[in-house]
């Protein structure tokens, strides 16, 4: 990155601005942002490190769900972590300024780790799919060691699809403005400071993500399908709900994922929306999705409440055994 920086262009950082349009009380504003952006990133942190450390101690969750889980936790740390204490710093400190090479890093992270997001919930769908359509070969099919594979896969994968675009970026010149208007440096804002038509950026940047939102949709689409069918053939209303349960912690996971998404995509297309309303948008994507998901899991994983409640006896117990 600092070959580019040194050849293509002639600027050495760039300046987040954040809302630009909600300047007449900075200081006010500054508070604001910034109890709003640690609230969110502790609760963010306590549940996630919460389900991931539920998951390592219970050897009852130690299945390919559960795993797929617990993966998909980690992300939920990983996303608001490559953004959210830059933004703290920017808040508390004043300092918006931040590196050419430092922020591209930041946003080839933020687009990869948000890519294997979105391919490890097409991953737990068929996992959904297998269980309920093909339960007699779910042990044979879905193993650990396999699920480890496609995490794998999803991980490459991910980290591979913000390479073009990126790739495509680093070779315009940046040559005179450097205000990103923005919370952190998101690709297409970044992109329009350079000194160049950055039209190829803009198509290949869109159709990789519609790609990356859409493949994987579909194909969770086409499970929940066949998943609904199979179900409805279930005799029993008992048997009915018993497999939809199974499913609607990973339903409303995906919801709040590409809802916020599809609301993102709309603010920055339909013209009308004022760019505070933009990257309000895009920091709900951001950073909703992640602190909403273990909540999700807690309330609607039944195995997941049984060992957490497991997880508290056992300290009570713990600590009665100290104090006599």
């Amino acid at each position: 990155m600092a070959s580019y920086n040194q050849t293509a262009t002639n600027i050495s950082e760039f300046i987040v601005n954040g809302f630009s349009g909600l300047q007449d009380d900075q200081s006010q504003l500054d508070l604001i942002l910034f109890v709003f952006f640690i609230t969110i990133y502790i609760i963010t942190l306590f549940g996630n490190f919460s389900i991931l450390i539920l998951i390592a101690l219970d050897e009852a969750l130690h299945t390919p769900m559960y795993l797929l889980i617990s993966v998909l936790a980690f992300l939920d740390v990983c996303i608001p972590s490559v953004t959210v204490p830059k933004m703290l710093t920017n808040v508390i400190f004043n300092s918006k300024s931040i590196v050419f090479g430092a922020c591209f890093t930041q946003t080839f992270f933020y687009l990869g780790i948000g890519s294997t997001e979105s391919f490890i919930l097409m991953v737990m769908a068929y996992d959904r799919y297998v269980a309920i359509c093909n339960p007699l070969h779910y042990s044979t099919i879905m193993t650990n060691k396999h699920v480890i594979k496609l995490c794998i896969f999803c991980w490459i994968g991910g980290m591979m699809v913000p390479v073009v675009p990126l790739y495509t970026a680093l070779r315009l010149p940046f040559c005179g403005p450097n205000v990103v208007l923005h919370c952190f440096c998101d690709y297409s804002a970044v992109v329009k400071l350079a000194c160049a038509d950055v039209t190829l950026n803009a198509v290949v940047s869109l159709t990789i993500a519609m790609s990356v939102l859409l493949i994987p949709l579909a194909f969770i689409v086409f499970s929940y399908i066949k998943i609904i069918s199979s179900v409805l053939k279930v005799a029993s209303t008992e048997g009915r709900k018993k497999a939809f349960s199974t499913c609607a912690s990973h339903l409303f996971v995906i919801v709040i994922f590409y809802v916020v998404a599809v609301l993102v995509f709309i603010s920055y297309r339909i013209t009308g929306f004022s760019s505070d309303v933009r990257i309000m948008a895009a920091v709900l994507q951001n950073v909703l999705p992640s602190m909403v998901n273990p909540i999700i899991y807690c309330l609607k994983t039944k195995d997941i409440r049984k060992s957490f409640s497991k997880f508290l006896q056992r300290r009570k117990v713990a600590g009665h055994g100290l104090l006599n």
